[in-house]
């Protein structure tokens, strides 16, 4: 896997938004936007971002947050 990857984790708990990001980013995506609904999703998708040394954005929209999870 490389280049972008795109999960679609709305309606899903954590940890698996989390889970799924961190699959990804070991698979060998460079940069991953993750949109998910859950409460804890900013702290976990933050804690697997900063695990794997790569910078994450938060963009707020009318239906679900989005996060942008690039390596650097």
């Amino acid at each position: 896997m490389s280049g972008a990857v795109r999960i679609d984790a709305r309606g899903m708990r954590c940890p698996w938004p989390a889970v799924r990001l961190a699959k990804a980013l070991r698979g060998g995506a460079k940069a991953v936007t993750v949109i998910a609904d859950d409460a804890n999703a900013p702290t976990e998708l933050a804690a697997v971002a900063t695990a794997a040394n790569a910078t994450i954005e938060i963009v707020l929209d009318e239906v679900s947050p989005t996060f942008i999870v690039t390596l650097r």
